[in-house]
């Protein structure tokens, strides 16, 4: 039997792979505090602003103004337009030759193959990826991300390439929907052809420009992303410190008289903290995630949520004082809703082995939030954690009848409701049987299959 362990959500986000040993501690990137002196890397930023491996941009733009001296009234001040935007013609980046095809196929049709007889059983399931028939709304709500990966790719290959707004944007959508069908080597693939072009630009001045104005911050974090997908976790943690460097140095260059853009850097040097944070939990360096998201709590007024996920990491890393202290924070705040605050109870009282407490508070929650399916995967594990099993089952079944849709793509929820099948072993094979029949009727495309705890050869 595989691994039986219960995997406990406190939110809606795929689980986590298991990543590979790591034996060297990573050095923690600075937090994102904004330095009082500007340094040497400010001129090194901008000297190697074509270089993608920084990911730079080009300086905020400069205004002079030319003063005839020899008037006696001075001439009204000059315009504040913005500089001249130079010409970048890129035909590479809707060149069919960009792209891969598609595979017509994924782990969850192998699976209703290999399980489910006869075929007549088998849900219908569309892996053509026609997009031409829906709105891009609905194939957004119905997970169909190869047919939104299709569409990007046709409507590139019809775009001007003068369009660029256009074109990268397009570009992101293709990205992100390839990663969410879990083709990461695709992926991999496509976005290093797409930097690949706009590495190429020439001059060094348009090339700095097109990365400094027109690519989406998002693009950057996914190249980013490519070393996560090769299994360089370490890699990963450096190029997202080079990121994060990236953001600093942008805000403390921004112009005093732009404070939009020094605090659109902020926020995205936060954004990059919090993937970093994400990294390091997932190679179980709690110490070192908190060491780098606690400052945040000091620089401004952090939010609730952030707070308590602050204080759920601690409780990973079995520092319960810390934990106390940020969820006893949340408790007053004005701003934290009631739900919040009784999942923090749950949460630590799961911590401290007071699994009968746990139960309670999270009934009681989900009987003001019925819909609140995080409690209800969580009051599961907390029941199976006293030995009531067969009520851990009822609880997550009646959730999947109530809504389908929404819980057959919580992959914690599907990963628990397997193990607890699997521990009730005389009806362990129909029960997963039926829930994968449940899982391909809703899904859509994209479910990692592995929480279905399913052989597939």
């Amino acid at each position: 039997m595989e691994k039986s362990n219960l995997s406990y959500s406190d939110n809606h986000h795929e689980p986590l792979s298991s990543p590979p040993d790591v034996y060297v501690e990573p050095e923690v990137p600075d937090p994102f505090l904004i330095d009082s002196d500007a340094s040497d890397e400010e001129q090194e930023i901008n000297a190697d602003s074509g270089k993608q491996e920084q990911l730079s941009t080009t300086t905020p733009p400069r205004s002079f103004s030319q003063q005839n001296l020899s008037r006696d009234i001075p001439p009204s001040p000059p315009d504040e337009s913005e500089e001249e935007a130079p010409e970048i013609y890129l035909p590479g980046l809707v060149s069919p030759t960009m792209f891969l095809p598609i595979p017509n196929t994924d782990p969850l049709t192998t699976l209703l193959n290999k399980y489910i007889h006869p075929p007549e059983r088998r849900p219908v399931r569309d892996v053509s990826g026609e997009w031409q028939k829906n709105n891009f709304h609905t194939l957004v709500m119905t997970n169909s991300w190869r047919a939104l990966a299709k569409m990007a790719r046709d409507r590139l290959v019809t775009t001007d390439p003068e369009d660029l707004v256009l074109v990268l944007g397009l570009w992101y959508l293709r990205l992100a929907c390839l990663s969410r069908l879990r083709l990461f080597n695709q992926t991999s693939v496509e976005c290093t052809n797409l930097f690949s072009v706009l590495n190429s630009v020439e001059p060094q001045e348009a090339r700095a420009w097109l990365f400094g104005r027109l690519l989406p911050f998002e693009l950057e974090v996914m190249y980013v992303r490519l070393r996560y997908w090769a299994g360089d976790h370490m890699g990963y943690l450096d190029a997202l410190n080079a990121l994060l460097r990236k953001c600093k140095l942008k805000s403390r260059m921004a112009p005093r008289s732009d404070p939009t853009t020094s605090a659109m850097w902020k926020e995205r040097g936060a954004r990059v903290i919090l993937i970093i944070a994400s990294q390091l939990c997932e190679m179980k360096e709690f110490g070192a995630a908190t060491k780098i998201l606690e400052p945040l709590c000091h620089q401004s007024e952090p939010t609730s949520a952030f707070r308590s996920a602050l204080a759920r990491v601690y409780l990973q890393s079995g520092y319960m004082e810390k934990a106390s202290a940020h969820f006893a924070f949340v408790e007053k705040s004005p701003d934290a809703s009631e739900g919040m605050k009784d999942m923090n109870q749950a949460l630590l009282a799961c911590a401290n082995g007071e699994w009968d407490v746990a139960s309670g508070i999270l009934t009681r929650l989900i009987e003001k939030e019925p819909d609140n399916f995080v409690a209800v995967n969580n009051l599961s594990v907390s029941l199976l954690s006293q030995g009531r099993l067969k009520e851990g089952i009822e609880v997550l079944e009646e959730a999947l009848k109530a809504s389908p849709a929404s819980i057959v793509v919580a992959e914690p929820f599907l990963f628990n409701l397997s193990t607890l099948y699997e521990l009730r072993s005389a009806t362990a094979t129909q029960k997963k049987l039926d829930l994968l029949l449940e899982v391909a009727k809703w899904s859509g495309d994209g479910l990692k299959t592995t929480c279905l705890k399913m052989p597939s050869n």
